[in-house]
């Protein structure tokens, strides 16, 4: 039996990492270079093109000074 993946979830992290980004106004381009990372993959995960690893989440949380579960919580319209 396969597992679904909830790409919804994948939205909700990559928004709320953009959002988190965007209060620091840090762009993407800084954020890629300070994760040691290239402008696409940042692009991808904020986008939820792409499932990130939780090692790179930690990542962006420290350099984005937010605790990692706040990626997580989708907020109510």
């Amino acid at each position: 039996m396969a597992i679904r993946r909830e790409t919804n979830g994948i939205s909700i992290v990559g928004g709320n990492i953009r959002k988190y980004r965007k209060l620091l106004k840090i762009t993407q381009t800084e954020l890629a270079v300070r994760l040691g990372t290239d402008l696409s993959q940042i692009t991808r995960i904020e986008t939820g093109k792409i499932n990130t690893t939780v090692s790179t989440i930690y990542a962006i949380a420290e350099i984005l000074q937010v605790e990692p579960f706040k990626f997580f919580i989708e907020e109510q319209p």
